[in-house]
């Protein structure tokens, strides 16, 4: 069964203040920090490695709120982005986080791997407050596709 919910589940720690208290390393090739906008830039090459999962991505945002980096509004992760932990892969153009309303968003060419499966979409939606992931198509006459192993 393919379970992109890990994957959104694991990049929710990302966007949490206990986040803070994990071993978090962030590497990239320019570092940038805005506090009028309040916005914590990395773009170039860009590596997160957590505990349950790794981002990569070519420039990651991350917003937070007036209670400074620990309050993150959203997390977007663009160029080239793969999420991956020891269950599955997921790549796509753009992953949007919202904590407010629990959303992952993975868009543009997206593609799930696991041992069980492959999903390729236009979108992934995943409500972490439901456990619900939605795949669609893009606009453009794709369709979701899947091949999937029995075991």
């Amino acid at each position: 069964m393919i379970k992109p919910f890990m994957l959104a589940a694991a990049l929710l720690l990302l966007a949490q203040p206990a986040f803070a208290q994990q071993p978090v390393q962030i590497t990239s090739d320019l570092f940038t920090v805005d506090e009028k906008t309040q916005e914590a830039v990395f773009t170039g090459n860009v590596v997160v490695i957590h505990p349950t999962v790794k981002v990569w991505a070519d420039k990651v945002v991350a917003i937070y709120g007036d209670a400074g980096p620990s309050d993150i509004e959203s997390f977007v992760a663009s160029g080239s982005v793969k999420l991956e932990n020891d269950e599955q892969t997921a790549t796509g153009d753009q992953a949007v986080f919202t904590p407010g309303d629990q959303l992952l968003r993975l868009t543009g060419n997206v593609v799930v791997i696991n041992a069980s499966g492959t999903i390729q979409a236009g979108e992934l939606v995943v409500n972490l407050a439901t456990n619900v992931s939605t795949f669609t198509s893009s606009g453009s006459g794709g369709r979701v596709t899947g091949v999937f192993t029995s075991q």
